[in-house]
């Protein structure tokens, strides 16, 4: 027995004016979306907890099984992991962005224009060159604005605030122990001067120069978040007993998977963004189901345009999305596979940033109780079978239809 889980990243929703009241998968027109949540059993999902906003990260953990309140070590370490870094112990991980910052130190844009990923590897070699006093830095660009910073040396603590606070028109802040460690302490320090120099370098960078005299804002400051160090936990392959695969563009998904024990797949041109190769995606996925018993899929799409706050092209993204998937899905019917659907958390399209909102579920698979639900979208999949489940859940359902999961109790 076979299962696949895809993860359409914040795909949930709340009505939004631009589609008429709808959310944008009620509003799209997603045949295979709702061939699924027909042929399944369907329900709703609070990865976290009712009412809590979930990370990318802790609910990638939640959906996976793990208890992201006593397993979770910071975002940072998933996004070294899978930038392809080497992390080692006692090392500390940040997910960073480059932003536009004002000559006043003022949050302009955290997503630089939504620099591109080959203008970002350009200035990501630069600062290469940045020498610390009492640590060493090593930054990689990952995808778009998005990069990653180990620090490396002796006491260093992944106790430390975040300077990029997801806020625009503030001042850059500076990180500051959330403990009353000297490894705390000496780690915000650190972080300070890398910052501070890295600064210096974007701000006179000939590519920064070259965007503001286009009239394109530069990436002239690195914001860090998310500090974090090597997760300590048992691998999915030992808890189920189970050989597992991961699908994605995005470094962040790649080191979820890759830190809990998946073997990572390379797709050509899956990007992590709105132009990523989808198809390759669903091929490698269908390829993968030979030789694996869970294949995970993310696909990151829905959550850049949310964020964006494009309601209709999120609707547009769905469709295109539940057209693509279409050989897998008949794939997993013919064979008598398992399928679950659903996404990390809600990202409202009219708000930009992610919400507490439960998430819409749907598992398609032979002997599966089929209910009545016909349309996969956050309604109507709220009165399906499965009804109203945690994030923790879910992997505990699937594996117990590929019959992983031990009798509790005689």
């Amino acid at each position: 027995m076979k299962t696949v889980l895809i993860v359409c990243d914040g795909m949930g929703d709340r009505p939004t004016k631009a589609l008429n009241g709808l959310t944008p998968l009620q509003a799209a027109d997603a045949y295979t979306f709702n061939k699924i949540a027909s042929l399944g059993e369907c329900g709703i999902m609070d990865v976290i907890a009712p009412g809590q906003p979930p990370g990318s990260d802790t609910a990638h953990l939640a959906i996976f099984g793990y208890d992201p309140y006593t397993q979770y070590s910071g975002r940072g370490a998933y996004e070294a992991l899978g930038a392809g870094l080497d992390l080692k112990p006692g090392e500390v991980a940040f997910r960073c962005n480059f932003a536009t910052v004002s000559d006043e130190g003022i949050i302009i844009d955290r997503r630089a224009g939504r620099i591109t990923t080959e203008e970002a590897r350009i200035l990501a070699e630069a600062l290469k060159d940045i020498k610390l006093e009492d640590a060493e830095s090593i930054f990689v660009s990952t995808t778009e604005h998005r990069g990653v910073l180990v620090l490396r040396g002796d006491k260093l603590s992944r106790m430390v605030s975040d300077v990029d606070v997801h806020e625009v028109g503030v001042k850059i802040g500076k990180p500051k122990p959330l403990d009353g460690s000297i490894e705390a302490e000496h780690t915000a320090k650190v972080l300070e001067e890398f910052i501070t120099k890295a600064r210096k370098i974007l701000e006179e960078h000939p590519l920064n120069k070259e965007r503001i005299a286009k009239g394109l804002r530069p990436a002239n400051a690195v914001l860090p978040r998310g500090a974090g160090t090597l997760p300590n936990v048992k691998p999915i392959s030992g808890i189920w007993n189970i050989k597992a695969a991961a699908i994605a563009g995005g470094a962040l998904y790649k080191g979820i998977a890759k830190a809990l024990g998946f073997d990572l797949i390379n797709v050509p041109g899956a990007t992590g963004t709105v132009n990523t190769n989808l198809k390759a995606k669903i091929q490698y996925t269908i390829d993968a189901l030979k030789k694996y018993d869970l294949v995970f899929l993310h696909i990151k799409a829905t959550d850049t345009v949310s964020h964006d706050k494009n309601p209709v092209k999120k609707k547009e993204v769905i469709e295109w999305i539940s057209h693509e998937i279409t050989p897998l899905v008949d794939l997993i019917e013919s064979q008598g596979y398992y399928l679950a659907l659903t996404a990390d958390h809600t990202t409202p399209s009219e708000i930009g940033e992610h919400r507490g909102d439960p998430v819409p579920l749907a598992i398609m698979g032979p002997n599966v109780r089929r209910d009545w639900i016909e349309k996969f979208d956050e309604l109507s999949c709220a009165r399906g079978s499965i009804c109203r489940i945690k994030g923790v859940d879910l992997m505990k359902i699937l594996m117990n239809y590929l019959d992983k999961v031990p009798l509790f109790g005689e």
